[in-house]
Formats: structure tokens, sequence, C-alpha cells
């Protein structure tokens, strides 16, 4: 059964917000937008509607998203100067699938229930490919009939649809998402930079354990940027290092050891010193080049 148009906001259109607006747009919605500076070119020639404030959106729409850097963007668009919360009534939704810490996640929640309205936090894992294919992974906080209410929505965006608790949950699943990415990251540029060291063309030997039980999501795609030395962004280092400090930060308030975490961490500040915040997070095998003085793909000597 086709869905019935709905009144969608979207706030933030960066890499990920633009093909995930795209998508909602294709799903035959109605989308009023806003972000910092100009519509991108993609959005530009399609139905949606600019307003010139968070709080323009709220007005005009239902169901609104946000997909913003940090947790301080999120709180500024929701609750600062012409923001979202100014232009709630009663009933509407508002879904941040930003990927912000998760205490704060809570106490917005509360303060949108308030206003009579439910919240989602929603952060997703994927990348601009997801995003671009609507294949993105979504983890869902916040209440059963809210989340009935979007799930729609998230269809148009994203395959694995998981509501994985109250309102915090999905932040704290996108945490636990980005250690793991983070990891895997490293164990593979440390492979392919052994591999390539000892001799081994990287290409091949990825293409053998992509055979194996060493394959994974990391491996295919980011090991292939390795070899191919290919950093533009699907991810950029500097957002993959906050979601790391919103997990070392979490970490010491439980009182837990994330020795690994706290290493890749160290990897990204590395390649951050070297200018390379704006790198993929692939381009973490470049800190570990450096310490080598050896790079992937690199014949050896």
């Amino acid at each position: 059964m086709t869905q019935k148009p709905l009144q969608l906001g979207f706030i933030g259109l960066g890499i990920m917000g633009t093909p995930m607006c795209l998508n909602l747009i294709r799903g035959g919605h109605q989308l009023f937008v806003h972000t910092r500076g100009k519509v991108p070119a993609a959005l530009a020639d399609t139905s949606a509607t600019q307003c010139l404030s968070a709080r323009g959106v709220a007005e005009r729409a239902d169901i609104i998203f946000t997909m913003l850097p940090d947790t301080p963007d999120v709180e500024q668009v929701l609750f600062g100067d012409d923001g979202l919360a100014l232009g709630l009534s009663p009933g509407k939704l508002v879904i941040d699938m930003s990927s912000i810490a998760p205490l704060p996640t809570q106490d917005f929640a509360r303060r949108i229930d308030k206003l009579g309205c439910q919240y989602l936090d929603a952060p997703v894992s994927g990348g601009e490919v997801g995003a671009q294919k609507g294949t993105l992974s979504i983890m869902v906080g916040g209440p059963e009939a809210a989340f009935a209410r979007a799930r729609p929505l998230f269809e148009l965006l994203g395959q694995n649809i998981t509501l994985v608790g109250p309102n915090g949950a999905g932040q704290t699943t996108k945490v636990a998402n980005q250690i793991v990415v983070a990891l895997n990251i490293e164990a593979v540029a440390e492979a392919l930079l052994f591999a390539s060291r000892a001799g081994a063309d990287p290409a091949k030997v990825r293409q053998a354990l992509m055979g194996g039980f060493a394959a994974s999501r990391i491996l295919e795609v980011h090991g292939e940027r390795m070899i191919r030395r290919s950093f533009e962004p699907g991810f950029r280092i500097a957002l993959h290092q906050k979601d790391l400090g919103l997990a070392l930060d979490s970490a010491r308030a439980l009182g837990l050891a994330l020795p690994a975490t706290a290493q890749a961490q160290q990897l990204f500040s590395a390649c951050v010193a070297q200018g390379g915040a704006a790198w993929d997070h692939s381009g973490l095998v470049k800190a570990l080049e450096r310490l080598s003085n050896f790079e992937v793909g690199q014949k050896p000597g």
C-alpha cells in the first residue's frame, strides 16, 4: 500500500543528510529543509522548500528529521534562537539521526515530550553510500508508538531498522557501532600493511581474505580504499574521532576500560596532526604507515 504523502522537515544537508532527504522526496513526501549555507545543488531543483530557520521547518512539518555533526549542534537547532522547539505544536515528531551523546539525548527527549511532541534518536551506519542507496542501518531509541509512526519513513532510508530501547538507546548503540568499526579499520590497516611489507600483493591478500573468516564490510570497502589510496571522505576522521570521544567519556563515567578504543583514537589523532581531519576514516592506515615508514602497496626495498 502506498503511503500517504507527509509534510516532512529535514535540518542538516551534509554528506549524509542530502541523499537521505532525496530518498524521502522520492518516496513522495513534501520536504521543508534548512541548513547552514546554501542548499546543495542536488536539492535545488527538487520540490523541497527552503526555510530560513529550524523554527520555520517545525512550523510547516509534522515530522522533522535532524542530521547534524555533534551534540552542541543538535541542542542549538532544537532549543536555540529560532530553534525547532519554538515552532513545534502538540502531536509532532522529532527524529534526530545525528550521532551524539546518549545522556544529553535523554534530556532533549524529555524537553520535547513536555511540548506534547514525541522524540526518537535514530543514528545510522552505512556511510555516504548507504545514505545514497537507502540501505542504512538505523538504531532507534524511543517510544514504540513513535517508532511505528516513523517506520515507513525509515524504510525509505535504510534496511536494518531496529528499535533498541527507550530514548538514548539508539545513541548508545551507535557508539558501540563506532567502536567496532574503528577497531576493524585498524585491524584491516595492520593486516594490509603487514602483508605489503612482507612482499605480498595487498590487493590479492584482500581478495583471499574476503573468502574466509576475516571477511568483513570494512575489509571489502575500506581495504580497497587503502590499496587504491582513495581517502576522499565517505565518513570523515574528525567525525569518527568525535564518536570515539563519546565512547571513552561514557566508559570513564561507567568505570570501564576500553584500551583498544583508546588506541584507535590516538591513531585518528595522529592523522589529524598530519592534516587529515577531513580524510575518510580508512585513512587511519596513514598513521600506521608513518610509524612503520612504509606504505601499503609500496615495494619492499
